[in-house]
């Protein structure tokens, strides 16, 4: 595969890095999401390169003391939730491994990729998690000015009715948009 990408380096300071995605990092992140037990993510990742290759999705890896620390990406148009197919790009599976957090790198990640989706559109959106583990990013995406859309509770690509049952799992969401500054 041709690691060849619009987007290359789009910043540095003395400790954080942050470039596109490198086949490289695949394996990497495939094997700590598995020391953590999070599950073997590497078709996943395949995917987010072989998209990123082909201009279909923007894959973020932020660099920690040269050390792949997360990672975060953009696809141009929702595809679930209430802005499916509005042309308004969604920011996806947004990941700081454990030892690299609160060292400003989630930050820094939001920053460039909200850069990126600005010379796209006006307006950036994201679904985030509702269970405790999200607790951190629902904290921080209201920081950075993301609102909730207003359309309540999501699961999966359907918009769930009042009091219908649901798992609190990864694909119950609360979406959430963004103006981006001008």
């Amino acid at each position: 595969m041709n690691n060849a990408r619009r987007i290359d380096l789009i910043f540095e300071d003395d400790d954080i890095i942050i470039r596109s995605m490198w086949e490289s990092d695949i394996d990497y992140f495939t094997n700590e999401f598995i020391k953590l037990g999070w599950g073997n993510r590497k078709d996943t990742l395949l995917l987010y390169f072989r998209e990123q290759c082909s201009f279909e999705r923007d894959v973020l890896v932020a660099e920690y003391k040269r050390v792949p620390a997360g990672y975060i990406t953009l696809i141009p148009n929702a595809k679930r939730g209430p802005f499916f197919d509005m042309n308004i790009p969604e920011i996806m599976d947004f990941n700081v491994l454990p030892p690299y957090r609160r060292c400003g790198i989630g930050n820094r990640l939001m920053d460039c990729i909200e850069s990126v989706a600005k010379s796209k559109c006006k307006h950036v959106t994201l679904g985030v998690g509702l269970y405790s583990d999200y607790g951190t990013a629902q904290r921080m995406y209201v920081k950075r000015g993301y609102i909730p859309d207003g359309s309540g509770v999501w699961h999966g690509n359907k918009n769930l009715v009042p009091y219908e049952n649901c798992v609190n799992d990864d694909d119950l969401n609360l979406f959430f948009i963004k103006q981006l500054a001008e």
